[in-house]
């Protein structure tokens, strides 16, 4: 029975990250408002905000371009890449 111990003491640690990494998360209403007025005050028009890897992923737009901006969660932008 001891050798079982390790096993679920690793499957216990597993489990908590692999929640945090999963884009099925919702954003809140809240953070969604947050994310959108931090956004469109640098001029972006913000098309969707979802999670991905532990980060905000909001898609927007700003003069005909497209981009993909990553925040932390603390609403920082940590990337912002044209898409």
């Amino acid at each position: 029975m001891t050798r079982f111990i390790p096993a679920i003491f690793v499957a216990a640690l597993a489990l908590p990250g692999a929640a945090v990494a999963s884009p099925d998360i919702p954003v809140s209403p809240e953070a969604q408002a947050q994310i959108r007025t931090i956004l469109e005050s640098e001029g972006y028009v913000v098309r969707s905000i979802e999670t991905e890897d532990g980060m905000f992923e909001a898609y927007a737009t700003r003069n005909g371009d497209r981009f993909e901006i990553s925040l932390d969660g603390d609403f920082q932008i940590v990337r912002t890449a044209q898409d």
